[in-house]
């Protein structure tokens, strides 16, 4: 073979390779082309956005406690996966498309079917439509015609690209129509037969089944005999597919169609709406309210209200709180969401409100903690002045000394403002920020003593909070309302768990607010049976505005709120006459069944014997003894003195100090030693009181040498940087007090450094007092001294 000829080969060889490679390319060329071409019109023309569905709260158990209306005015609740029964997926793929999950969207042989049924005019005209062609025209609806039908073809292979067959499912089931503006199975399971799609009858879920092909035909509550006779149709044709069993299809029969439109879901309104505000575009909120708590609490809270309606009452807030886990059990914002005369759309779970007593309890547990009260320590109860601040108890009296468990129970203002002086504002305020209350936060630079009797605000959801806190051993835990978590910034620290108070303290403020003797028991629960057995508190805001009563046991903590959303008082709105009842008929009815289980003393509690006249460490002379809880190592130890040794004479004429005492004719005494100015009230009230002998005047030394220095003296009025205006032409005159200890018979009165008078220690003095600035002294025979000053204007 010559070579010219063998290079021809080669040629011929490489040609025909050429050729062979160029007619496989050109056969792969549409396998290549075609899915590029796919996603390019996929992404030239995207599905339909996604359904708008009506925002739903779900409570605990799944249930709708609150349905809204879409954006489109329309009923279009979202139906999960979990809710689409076997049976109605069967009754409705049987019915309307049997080859669904064999197909890619579009039936070729029920094309032709259908081709041949419209053409030839041999029997029913139909559409071919599947399930997934239904979907895209309810996504898009458009006018039937035949370029329409083409492109639901088309966006039918496209949702099959997207979506599993369950999911398409999910859509369908979403979005047929059932007249009138309810759209899906849920809606129309829940409008018209109240129950979900999952709790359907197989007679209900054939009924569904049945409508959407003629919604305006088929309507439930009009077309009820109708509906019944092609429901009965569509089963026995599903008898004969052997679909279901035969028992259950002639049960489902036999079922009576008794079905109508009812109303939409609308519990728990107040908190349905702050949910939906809260999570914007979630189609389905789980809540923590319990339906059947919430059911009872709206009723109770109504009918309650109603009959408060005759004494200028009409609103009130409950709030039915889990105490293992914070969780909302039940959520009344409002007696009537629809009283708009009594502004009912007003939630009065968060509405800020002056708190009255209500933070008393939590007070006195930080005060527990720092040592400085146990519940038999007694506190004076007489008018104090607080550099200023003058508070009176909620009947205008006082008892002179109470011990801490009685000033708490009987809710006195005294003492309370006594202790928060002790504690310090800014301690109490912080306390107060940590247990999440927002309007105290940001005040908090502004208050004062005042807070602890309600000069602050603070919504029923913080306080209900706090006393969830007293019951759980002084934790905090911020409440929840739902299972949902908001995609934010780091949760803030008002928000996070916290010790505010020891479980010491938290068991001792609990053991208190338990005792049933006390004035604000509800009438007719003294000696009811149905007394739940409750730690509570109430409390009474200014002007008789707000009236609370929040109680707790070891399971649930509930917080009631009485009054207007005006701001308007009542003279009969005060938290033991129309709080109280309330919370005692809500945990007779939500806890009624609750172990009966109570808080148990800590480890780190102790019992310890304490004067029964002063509630410290018994002294020299404390007979009298009784038991009391205390913090070892934290409760103050300082000894009783309430009882004072003194020298007299033998007629009790004339006190001597020991460098004055005689060699003969004395004997010792003791005399009472109560704080000044508990001495000046009982002086003032008429009461028993005994002071100290004159103490020995021939003695040369100072008179307070003798060892008993004895109490503080102060000036009681006028008030210490207080301003006065005085009418000149009345020729006004200013009272001068003191409160003094038992050894002082008299003092000295001094205006601006000039002597005015002496006077008994008792004894009211009245001067006219110069313009301007005044400065007020006041001397001892003790030789101690106090100054005051102030401003004086006349006028």
């Amino acid at each position: 073979m010559s070579l010219a000829s063998s290079g021809n080969d080669v040629g011929s060889a490489v040609q025909r390779l050429r050729s062979t490679t160029r007619r496989k390319i050109l056969r792969l060329y549409p396998v290549l082309v075609l899915p590029v071409l796919a996603f390019a019109l996929d992404c030239l023309f995207p599905l339909p956005p996604a359904p708008r569905y009506s925002p739903i709260v779900l409570a605990a158990d799944g249930s709708v406690l609150h349905a809204f209306l879409n954006p489109t005015q329309k009923w279009r609740m979202k139906t999960k996966l979990s809710e689409i029964t076997p049976a109605l997926q069967q009754a409705i793929i049987n019915k309307e498309d049997r080859y669904f999950r064999y197909h890619f969207g579009v039936n070729p042989i029920a094309i032709v079917q259908a081709a041949g049924r419209n053409i030839f005019r041999n029997g029913r005209t139909t559409g071919a439509s599947t399930i997934t062609m239904q979907v895209a025209r309810l996504l898009e609806p458009k006018e039937r015609t035949f370029g329409n039908k083409l492109l639901e073809m088309l966006r039918a292979v496209q949702l099959e690209a997207h979506y599993s067959k369950p999911e398409i499912l999910q859509l369908y089931l979403n979005l047929v129509p059932y007249g009138s503006n309810i759209e899906g199975v849920k809606s129309a399971a829940l409008l018209y037969f109240q129950q979900p799609p999952d709790y359907l009858s197989l007679a209900q879920t054939v009924t569904l089944a049945i409508i959407p092909n003629q919604p305006r035909v088929l309507v439930l509550g009009k077309n009820n005999e109708r509906i019944l006779t092609e429901r009965n149709r569509w089963l026995r044709q599903f008898q004969q597919q052997h679909l279901f069993p035969d028992q259950d299809i002639e049960d489902a029969i036999n079922e009576p169609l008794d079905a109508q439109r009812h109303a939409a879901p609308t519990l728990a309104p107040h908190l349905a709406r702050r949910l939906v505000s809260r999570f914007p575009g979630q189609p389905i909120i789980h809540s923590t309210l319990r339906r059947a708590p919430q059911v009872k609490a709206e009723d109770l809270t109504k009918n309650y209200v109603r009959r408060l309606h005759e004494l200028g009452i009409s609103q009130a807030a409950v709030l039915v709180v889990n105490n293992r886990t914070r969780a909302v059990e039940a959520y009344v914002g409002s007696a009537d969401f629809q009283d708009a005369a009594g502004s009912g759309q007003v939630d009065g779970v968060r509405a800020i409100r002056s708190p009255g007593s209500t933070l008393k309890p939590f007070l006195y547990a930080l005060a527990v903690d720092k040592g400085i009260i146990t519940p038999k320590l007694k506190l004076p109860d007489v008018p104090t002045n607080f550099s200023g601040f003058r508070p009176e108890n909620f009947d205008k009296s006082c008892a002179g000394e109470v011990t801490v468990e009685r000033a708490l129970t009987y809710s006195l203002n005294i003492p309370a403002v006594r202790v928060l002086a002790d504690v310090g504002v800014p301690v109490f305020t912080d306390k107060l920020r940590d247990a999440g209350f927002k309007s105290v936060a940001k005040a908090a630079p502004r208050l004062g003593l005042s807070t602890i009797l309600g000069g602050c605000g603070a919504s029923l959801e913080e306080l209900t909070g706090l006393y969830a806190a007293l019951a759980d051993g002084g934790n905090y835990k911020p409440l929840r309302n739902t299972a949902l978590v908001e995609k934010k910034t780091p949760t803030p620290k008002s928000r996070l768990s916290a010790l505010l108070v020891s479980p010491a303290a938290a068991f001792l403020i609990t053991d208190i607010l338990a005792q049933r003797t006390r004035p604000d028991l509800p009438m007719g629960y003294q000696n009811s049976r149905h007394l739940p057995k409750i730690a509570w508190k109430t409390g009474t805001s200014y002007g008789r505005r707000d009236a609370w009563s929040i109680g707790y046991n070891q399971d649930y903590t509930i917080g009631v709120w009485v009054g207007n959303f005006s701001g308007q008082g009542s003279p009969a709105l005060t938290g033991a006459d129309v709080a109280s009842p309330l919370l005692f008929d809500l945990f007779n009815t939500l806890a009624y069944n609750s172990p009966n289980r109570w808080a148990v003393p800590p480890a780190t509690l102790d019992f310890r014997l304490v004067c029964a006249e002063t509630g410290l460490v018994p002294g020299e002379h404390c007979p009298n003894q009784l038991i009391d809880y205390y913090l070892p190592g934290t409760s103050s130890a300082r000894h009783c003195e309430h009882q004072k040794e003194a020298l007299v004479s033998a007629d009790s004429t004339m006190a001597y100090c020991r460098a004055c005492v005689p060699a003969a004719g004395f004997r010792r005494q003791l005399f009472p030693n109560p704080l000044p100015e508990v001495l000046a009230f009982r002086e003032a009230q008429g009461l028993p009181s005994t002071r100290l002998p004159q103490h020995n005047p021939a003695c040369s030394l100072v008179r307070n040498t003798d060892g008993g220095a004895g109490a503080s003296l102060a000036i009681t009025s006028p008030l210490d940087h207080a301003e006065y205006v005085l009418d000149r032409k009345e020729k006004q005159q200013m009272l001068l007090s003191c409160a003094a200890g038992s050894e002082v018979r008299q003092v000295f009165w001094y205006v601006n450094d000039r002597f005015l008078r002496a006077a008994s220690a008792t004894e009211r003095v009245f001067f006219r007092p110069p313009s301007g600035p005044v400065k007020i002294s006041c001397a001892d025979d003790h030789g101690r001294n106090v100054d005051i000053r102030l401003q004086v204007q006349e006028l």
